[in-house]
């Protein structure tokens, strides 16, 4: 025990002596607690800007793989559909919403590959881009027509994108959408290639040879980095981005707030500089921190002072050890605690990420840190003890090669999966899990970021791309796609399979009278009765309109025949109510059988139509067995045939004009000028003449009709002086005209178009309607022919007497001529009645002030016949055989 002096000294020195060394003992660790607490300060200062930087770097990373994935979600409506309307491109755009993500977002488009620089263009042997598809319209409608060839840096970016099948981004470029607007006009693209319908592409030469298109989002870079960026990155740092691509330093973004990174005073801390590659281009990001006013810094000083109060109480109380000792150790517990927040500090950073962080011990995958957002997604709260970071994931497969991973110190795992916690529902997401050593422990770094809403998203416009939105059946590209798997199956021996092809026969007068929203909700209530009908595995799609196909897999023609037919009654008797009326429906089904190898979709197709219309024309509300030998069948499928044959023909030019002479039986009615009636003629693909009756049938069945009578009429006007060889002027020029095209509103003002166009008087053209397609519809064959009377063209009523007029109709058909139909006069010679009715004919067309034309006058005693009858004109081989206009001669050899 020290025994005290009188002096106040212990062991034998003066007690101020003690005192001093106490005090400057105490000062000398004031100074370094001091120190060491600014010290701890700054390193955790550092910590914090080093966690920011990495953290803001990595939130322009994931902006930009955010982008790529928008690119990739509009990418899947292209894959699942061979053709992309501008309304479903703009369908699109407004479900995702982007700008709601993406405010820097310019607009997405899709640009067209090409080898024209203009859709009207000749091939110039160049790679061209047309934009044809832009979404949002507004303020993006220059894009339309658009040729991404013009934007070097676009087109790198197009070509880098379909070579590397990914997502490529282009070198900042000048946006044309904000060519004199405020603001900076930088501009980058991300782009994803779009193919043909396949397999994936093998190699290089194979994507570029199947490349369709390409599709591209466009952004402001510098708005797109501004909004990645935390605000407290912001705050703290001068940030400057600068594209980096191949040893340039293009700037593509400048943090112009605050003050510049060159005028700071805290220089001595380093720059952060990290490069981020992405696309096929390489970003630089620079963030220089900014001197911040530190809310603690005052913290060392305040240490100071305590450590300068507890030296003058040490050197006060030196004799009171104990109570010195007490101090100190409060002192030590205070600073502690300010390293403790420090950490705590730290560790909140990164409590607040939105990603799912978790850190597993290696040998036996036992989560050791969780952070805020994986705790609340799995729902494992704060302990973590035994939960292991392979029970969260759902596949069994990638379990194993995650438990694997401990032993490749290398080993990364990247991809999609399925990952569920202790008694929650399961969620997609993107994992990335890696082997890392922490100290001399081998560890599991994980990280995943829910992508649950994209995929759902994803999975939504495929069933769009596939399904008919009113029916929710297969629309008809998915049932053409099930047509192709089954013959397939068919080509490696599968069983027989069975199409069955249904049309409504009274869905076009619920149209009329109740309204196309009646016919939506009847169609929609026969396809819930179709799936009440068919067996589980039959495939069912909606074709257009009023159109149903279904297949079925091994099944034989009967029953095929007694499903369609059950089908049929079903139909048959379901009756459709709306709005106090009641519709009953019936419906023509055709059958074709599936069996063997060497099936296409386009022949059975077909088939299906064929026997559905055959069923039509047999009475309708029947089911008809498809069969080549079917003598009706075979007419139709003829039929079918000319009618493709027609429309090439008509593409390749291979129609002609033959001209057949007129004649006047009375001397007296002869002027200068002839009378002629135009003849449609065709050749075929060798050049032989083609007989009309081989042809016009098809023409009339499929209604080509009305776009040939456009054709005679434009080349009869347009040649109107080049039609007779004689060089004799045309008094009157008879064209033939079609029920269906004097039914057509546009067709009268295209006529008057044309006579004013080539300068023919109306006065000289008169057109011929049948009297079977005036009859059956009067009021608009009466105001087809009033439209045109007025400006002065006439009207002759061909086959008088062939069909279901009377004469009373005579009287209210504005017409000039009479033809009576040849079948009479063919006779007249030899059959009273047929003579009667000639005579009969003549006389009330004079009464009523028209002019009588007899038709097929094969010689000169049924000439004779009708001048007696006082007929006007006569037409036949007797006095004309029908021969080419001179236009479509071939002139005159050298």
């Amino acid at each position: 025990m020290l025994k005290q002096r009188k002096d106040g000294g212990f062991l034998g020195q003066p007690a101020w002596l003690w005192s001093l060394g106490a005090l400057l003992v105490g000062l000398a660790l004031s100074v370094l607690a001091a120190a060491m607490h600014h010290d701890a300060l700054s390193r955790a200062d550092r910590v914090r800007l080093d966690r920011l930087a990495e953290r803001s770097f990595e939130a322009v990373e994931a902006q930009l793989q955010t982008c790529g994935l928008l690119v990739r979600s509009v990418q899947a409506l292209f894959l699942s559909s061979d053709e992309v309307t501008p309304a479903e491109f703009e369908a699109i755009y407004a479900n995702l919403r982007p700008r709601e993500q993406f405010p820097s977002l310019q607009a997405m488009a899709f640009a067209l590959r090409t080898d024209r620089p203009a859709p009207d263009a000749a091939p110039d042997g160049r790679e061209h881009y047309i934009t044809t598809l832009a979404a949002p319209r507004a303020g993006n409608d220059m894009l339309i027509g658009l040729d991404i060839a013009s934007q070097p840096a676009n087109l790198a970016a197009a070509r880098y994108a379909r070579d590397a099948d990914r997502p490529v981004m282009s070198a900042p470029f000048q946006l044309i959408q904000r060519a004199g607007m405020p603001g900076p006009s930088d501009g980058v693209t991300i782009r994803l290639p779009v193919y043909s319908s396949g397999p994936p592409p093998r190699d290089l030469n194979e994507r570029r040879s199947r490349e369709v298109g390409s599709l591209a989002a466009s952004f402001r870079v510098s708005r797109l980095i501004s909004d990645a960026l935390p605000a407290e990155t912001r705050e703290r740092f001068s940030v400057e981005v600068l594209d980096v691509t191949d040893g340039a330093r293009t700037l593509l973004f400048v943090d112009e707030e605050g003050e510049p990174a060159s005028a700071q005073a805290n220089a001595a801390v380093a720059t952060y500089v990290q490069e981020l590659a992405y696309g096929g281009r390489t970003w630089r990001i620079e963030a220089q921190p900014r001197p911040v006013s530190d809310p603690s810094a005052w913290l060392p000083a305040l240490t100071f002072g305590i450590g300068v109060l507890a030296s003058l109480l040490l050197a006060t109380l030196a004799w009171s050890i104990a109570g010195t000792r007490a101090r100190a150790l409060a002192l030590a517990g205070d600073m502690a605690a300010q390293f403790r927040q420090s950490e705590e500090r730290f560790r909140a950073l990164n409590e607040l990420l939105p990603a799912l962080v978790m850190l597993a011990r290696a040998d036996d995958n036992v989560l050791v840190y969780a952070n805020q957002a994986c705790r609340d997604r799995f729902g494992i709260g704060d302990d973590l003890a035994g939960t292991k970071l392979a029970d969260l994931i759902e596949e069994p497969t990638l379990r194993a090669r995650v438990a694997s991973l401990a032993g490749s110190p290398d080993g990364i795992i990247n991809e999609s999966a399925r990952l569920h916690g202790p008694n929650q529902a399961s969620f997609w997401a993107t994992l990335s899990v890696s082997s890392i050593a922490l100290g001399e422990q081998p560890h599991l770094l994980a990280v995943a970021n829910d992508i649950t809403e994209l995929r759902v998203l994803s999975e939504e416009l495929s069933y769009q791309a596939s399904h008919d939105s009113l029916t929710s059946l297969y629309n008809r590209r998915e049932f053409e796609r099930r047509i192709d798997a089954a013959i397939a199956a068919l080509d490696a021996g599968g069983p027989a399979w069975a199409l069955l092809y249904m049309d409504l026969d009274q869905f076009k007068l619920i149209n009329d009278t109740s309204g196309h929203y009646a016919g939506d909700q009847l169609l929609a209530q026969l396809a819930s009765l179709l799936a009440g009908l068919l067996p589980e595995e039959a495939v069912v799609g909606r074709l257009g309109g009023d159109e149903f196909a279904i297949l079925l897999e091994n099944s034989d023609e009967a029953r095929a025949m007694a499903l369609a037919e059950r089908l049929r009654l079903e139909i048959d008797g379901y009756v459709f109510g709306w709005e106090q009326r009641n519709y009953t429906i019936s419906a023509s089904i055709g059958v074709v059988m599936m069996k063997g190898p060497g099936l296409s979709q386009r022949t059975l197709l077909a088939h299906a139509d064929t026997a559905c219309y055959m069923a039509k024309e047999r009475g309708r509300n029947r089911v008809h067995l498809f069969s080549e030998d079917d003598s009706a069948t075979a007419q139709r499928r003829s039929e079918m045939e000319w009618a493709g044959r027609i429309r090439q023909a008509l593409a390749d030019g291979r129609f002609l004009l033959h001209f057949q002479e007129l004649a006047p039986l009375w001397h007296g009615e002869r002027t200068e000028g002839v009378h002629v009636e135009m003849l449609v003629r065709l050749r075929d693909e060798n050049g032989a003449l083609v007989p009309p009756g081989a042809f016009i049938p098809a023409a009339e069945r499929f209604g080509l009709m009305p776009q040939l009578d456009r054709w005679v009429v434009e080349t009869t006007l347009a040649n109107f002086n080049r039609l007779h060889p004689s060089g004799k002027a045309i008094k009157l020029c008879a064209i033939n005209l079609s029920g269906p095209t004097f039914e057509d509103n546009a067709f009268a003002d295209f006529v008057l178009q044309a006579l004013e166009a080539h300068g023919v008087s109306p006065q000289r053209i008169c057109f011929e309607i049948t009297e079977t397609a005036a009859v059956s519809n009067m009021a608009r064959a009466v105001e087809f022919m009033q439209r045109l009377r007025a400006a002065g063209c006439k009207f002759s009523l061909d086959d008088f007497g062939s069909g279901m007029a009377s004469f009373g109709y005579l009287k209210n058909l504005p017409v000039d001529f009479i033809k009576i139909d040849g079948s009479f006069i063919r006779h007249i010679e030899t059959d009273p009645v047929s003579y009667s009715i000639v005579r009969a004919v003549t006389d009330i067309g004079h009464q009523l002030g028209l002019q009588v034309i007899g038709e097929w006058v094969a010689d000169e005693r049924a000439r004779d016949l009708l001048r007696g009858l006082s007929v006007d004109y006569a037409q036949g081989f007797a006095i004309h055989r029908p021969e080419a206009a001179l236009c479509f001669r071939d002139p005159p050899k050298a």
